[in-house]
């Protein structure tokens, strides 16, 4: 994908999402009566500032874009004149305070609320939670799953689409927990499934439960192909049909996938129809780790035609109010789920190899945004709710850390000190430093290893 069109809409993402955070702090430091003094979008040397308003606050774009910041009227950051002083936040109440710190993290689930809500208006145009064959030998194929199947809800959590049954498999999965699934023909059937394997949860964890999304006999013509897969550096075009593989007979699409996963790295003489005409290339399929093997993939997609994909497409849809509410299930669940698997992070039952940073947020900004409006707004949603769970995390420096220490003014009736603010000043920068290592370290790896 080009560099320059991941970067502006990561650009474009990480504004709308810091701006929305920012305004949180600054309209909640308005209403309890605190003056501020600068809304700065991005850190350091700022490359445009503007005073305006009753108080003269000054709006800043700064040259690091990755975040940004509220600064107040605060006693202990230098001289308040005296006129001012009832104004500084450090004379604000102690529940004024909180609301302050508070309204960040709240502004971003309001956001990821009013999208969401946004999304189930217009219509979510989503998979039939309907699956395919499962392979032999694994869970779905002992319980007697088979190719049709529609599961309607996953230990009693309604699933309206193939994503819902994912999402819903992944948590009830990592946990341990036993599977139930509910099916459209009023079966119920239960899965004798291991955990899922968590070192990677963006690869297919519901294959090794058999699992797997349904897909009807397509003919093998491709209809897209990935400006940077092993098919465009081979030569093929849309509309191209694919004949034989190495003198193997390509009957449908689904035949051509399994050649392709059998031969990562091997080359593959093709024989092919474009226009009528036959031709043959040979294409080096990519390797690619996919639940510990090693698979072939060449970055293209069949040729699928309307009657056939309406049998397998579904729309989620509900009126505005629905829609709010619905919008704010969707929140909260994102936001239990989030916070579900950073503690298993913690507790070592899920892999750190999971936690993304800026190379990965970047990359599906921009893979999100050729996809279309609607898959951008729901990556904006879902990484609003991710800023404002990770910004209540109680670790100093974040919101969170704030939090902690005026909830434990609230019970300790007076403020915490200076030096222990100091301490643990020190502490959060530590392990924040830590999380991006670590998260910086992934980007780079998912990167190298594609």
């Amino acid at each position: 994908m080009n560099i320059l069109h991941t970067v502006l809409w990561f650009l474009v993402a990480i504004g709308i999402l810091v701006v929305v955070h920012e305004l949180g702090h600054y309209f909640a430091a308005r209403l309890a009566g605190v003056k501020v003094l600068r809304f700065s979008v991005g850190f350091g040397k700022p490359l445009a500032s503007r005073r305006f308003g009753r108080d003269q606050t000054e709006w800043s774009l700064a040259a690091l874009p990755l975040g940004g910041y509220v600064k107040m009227l605060d006693e202990r950051e230098g001289d308040v004149p005296a006129a001012e002083a009832h104004r500084s936040f450090n004379r604000a109440s102690v529940w004024r305070r909180i609301g302050i710190v508070a309204a960040g993290p709240i502004a971003n689930f309001l956001l990821a609320i009013v999208f969401y809500a946004a999304l189930f208006m217009h219509g979510l145009p989503a998979l039939k939670p309907m699956i395919g064959e499962p392979p032999a030998g694994t869970p779905a194929a002992r319980a007697g799953l088979v190719a049709g199947d529609e599961i309607r809800s996953v230990n009693g959590n309604a699933t309206l689409t193939f994503q819902d049954v994912r999402l819903n498999l992944l948590r009830v999965g990592v946990a341990g927990d036993p599977i139930v699934l509910g099916l459209a023909n009023g079966r119920s059937v239960q899965l004798d499934a291991q955990p899922i394997e968590t070192g990677n949860l963006e690869r297919d964890t519901l294959r090794p439960l058999g699992i797997v999304r349904f897909d009807p006999e397509i003919a093998p013509v491709i209809g897209k192909i990935l400006p940077d897969g092993a098919a465009a550096r081979a030569g093929f075009q849309p509309g191209d049909r694919l004949v034989s593989a190495n003198g193997q007979a390509v009957a449908n699409w689904q035949a051509w996938v399994e050649v392709v996963r059998r031969h990562p790295a091997k080359p593959l003489r093709i024989e092919y129809e474009r226009k009528g005409q036959g031709a043959s290339l040979t294409v080096v399929p990519d390797a690619v780790d996919e639940a510990g093997q090693r698979v072939g993939k060449i970055g293209a997609g069949p040729q699928v035609d309307e009657s056939t994909l309406a049998t397998l497409m579904t729309e989620v849809r509900y009126g505005p109010l629905d829609a709010l509410g619905q919008g704010a299930v969707k929140t909260w669940d994102m936001s239990l789920f989030t916070l579900e698997m950073m503690g298993r992070m913690v507790m070592g039952q899920v892999s750190w190899k999971n936690l993304s940073g800026p190379l990965t947020i970047a990359d599906y900004a921009g893979q999100s945004a050729t996809l279309g409006w609607i898959s951008f707004v729901g990556f904006l949603a879902l990484v609003s709710v991710s800023l404002g769970v990770l910004n209540l995390l109680p670790i100093p420096l974040l919101d969170g850390g704030h939090l902690m220490y005026y909830v434990a003014e609230v019970f300790t009736g007076r403020a915490v000190s200076e030096r222990t603010m100091e301490i643990g000043s020190r502490i959060g920068m530590a392990l924040l430093l830590l999380l991006m290592s670590f998260a910086l370290f992934n980007d780079l790896q998912r990167l190298i290893g594609g």
